[in-house]
């Protein structure tokens, strides 16, 4: 027994509790320490790694709170405090929080599900209710999304239910040439499939060889070709550019005609 401002208290009331909290203490680090060594370990892409490391501190946080709630029950029940009158106080407690907090439990609640499907990762590009960017942040209450111009759009998770993901699989780049209807097609089939064999493999972002899929619209004043190559998600706009460039150097060098619009003017003489 020891005497603190003139109340008698035992030595065990003092001693035990701080052996709880420091056995809680280490018990925490050495699970946290495991986890970040398990992501360590693992060959994992980035977005791969930063799916789990959301995960992995969602799990920390809630062995954190686990060992801190059976800590101070343990300390108190010590103490000669009723805990099972504590535990019934705090589920009317957790009842009313959860019904004041509902909105953020569902966005936990499906942030989690997000995390832990792949729905999407950072760096897609998704399209939510008509707005079109790239993930930038995956969280478990909310998802970002920047478009192209640097808009950014913050989205509570349990809105993110009608999503379209453009980075699951491969874009098409499709590229419409104009040429002049005195070409023979003879001509035509003969340079695009020259131009072919020098771009393909050469491509930046494509990921197959380059098609001519035909005559695609006959025009007033040229025949339409559509020339097409599988590219990488989203990386069509990119590859179209670059097609279009290359695609009109070759058929200069071919002497094949690229009609544009003229005008005629007559004198009224």
């Amino acid at each position: 027994m020891i005497d603190l401002f003139g109340i008698e208290i035992e030595l065990a009331l003092i001693i035990i509790p701080i052996i709880y909290i420091v056995v809680g203490v280490i018990v925490f680090k050495i699970l946290k320490r495991l986890f970040l060594k398990v992501i360590e370990r693992k060959n994992l892409k980035a977005s791969q790694k930063q799916r789990v490391r959301t995960l992995m501190t969602l799990i920390v946080n809630i062995i954190k709170y686990l060992i801190i709630i059976f800590v101070v029950l343990a300390i108190v029940s010590i103490w000669g405090i009723n805990v099972k009158s504590i535990l019934t106080g705090l589920g009317i407690g957790t009842a009313i929080i959860g019904l004041a907090f509902k909105d953020l439990a569902t966005d936990l609640i499906a942030g989690f599900t997000i995390i832990t499907e792949g729905e999407y990762e950072l760096g897609d590009t998704i399209e939510v209710d008509g707005f079109m960017g790239e993930v930038v942040f995956i969280g478990l209450r909310t998802t970002r999304i920047r478009d192209f111009k640097g808009a950014t759009k913050i989205i509570a998770n349990h809105y993110m239910d009608n999503i379209i993901n453009y980075s699951v699989n491969n874009s098409l780049a499709v590229v419409d040439i104009s040429i002049a209807y005195e070409c023979s097609e003879e001509l035509i089939e003969k340079t695009f499939d020259n131009i072919f064999k020098k771009l393909n493999g050469k491509v930046p972002h494509a990921v197959g060889d380059l098609e001519l899929w035909g005559v695609n619209e006959l025009a007033d004043s040229a025949v339409v070709y559509r020339v097409v190559v599988e590219t990488e998600p989203m990386q069509q706009y990119v590859v179209q550019r670059y097609l279009r460039k290359e695609l009109k150097k070759g058929l200069d060098e071919a002497k094949v005609k690229i009609p544009y619009n003229q005008i005629e003017v007559h004198n009224g003489k």
